[in-house]
């Protein structure tokens, strides 16, 4: 689904709301006092309605006769949606279910970015090295600054996907792009980030030289170091207490990859 229109009163009243329910302020199973709502939010019923249809498309509230317009279940909310993605990361302030959220996220990464770089090397063009290529020697610009360095990162795990030329697994890229862009701004925030280039040029060259066997290799030593990296930021500290230390340390990076790569490698 397309992201809306964050400007405008609209796109603040959707995101009012969104960080509400997604915070728990306002709870599953609630029903909305609409009238209440459009004098806090001081918009208009059409405004508010407006806004509210964004979320009943992202599954996170629902309208019935007699009922009114209530929150559905979280089993029910979209959360593999951009924008639901964004508003998680960008309401994050620590808490514990900001760190499970980090965790998933870092999980997921391990289990698709290993199996979708060794889909790349066999099946990588001469366009998608380039934009590969581009992506690194944007990420390798030292005065770039920290916006330039999130970019730079998220293009680069971007032509990743897109080399796999599967459609759904380019379509990955909206979830893991939240959290790298996430995962970015903080280890860009600490003085303790290292060099990404090195880790992503191993990657690149892997699936430039066609070998899937180098290339994921080189991804679980990219997520490796992530991980490493982030522990060393100080962020993610409740993966210390996963058991399975060996692929949850790839996942945990892998949240924390594209992130700490760019800041530190």
């Amino acid at each position: 689904m397309t992201p809306y229109a964050r400007r405008g009163v609209h796109g603040q009243t959707v995101e009012a709301l969104a960080r509400r329910i997604l915070g728990g302020r306002i709870p599953e199973g609630a029903t909305l006092d609409l009238v209440a709502l459009r004098s806090e939010l001081d918009v208009s019923l059409t405004a508010l309605r407006e806004s509210l249809k964004v979320l009943a498309a992202k599954g996170m509230i629902d309208a019935r006769q007699k009922r009114g317009t209530f929150v559905r279940s979280r089993a029910d909310w979209n959360l593999l949606d951009a924008d639901v993605l964004r508003w998680r990361f960008e309401g994050a302030d620590g808490n514990g279910r900001d760190q499970a959220l980090l965790h998933d996220l870092a999980e997921m990464r391990a289990i698709v970015e290993p199996a979708a770089v060794r889909l790349a090397a066999a099946r990588r063009t001469d366009a998608d090295l380039a934009a590969l290529d581009a992506a690194l020697a944007a990420m390798a610009e030292r005065d770039a600054g920290p916006a330039r360095a999130v970019d730079a990162d998220l293009a680069f795990h971007r032509a990743l996907l897109a080399a796999t030329h599967n459609e759904l697994l380019e379509r990955m890229r909206a979830v893991l792009e939240s959290g790298l862009a996430h995962r970015d701004r903080i280890v860009h925030s600490s003085p303790h980030s290292g060099d990404p280039v090195p880790a992503h040029r191993a990657v690149l060259d892997a699936v430039r030289d066609r070998d899937p066997d180098a290339a994921e290799a080189a991804m679980r030593a990219l997520l490796d170091q992530a991980h490493r990296d982030q522990r060393r930021v100080g962020d993610v500290t409740h993966v210390s207490d996963v058991s399975d230390v060996s692929d949850v340390s790839d996942v945990t990076d892998v949240g924390d990859s594209d992130d700490t790569e760019r800041l530190s490698g």
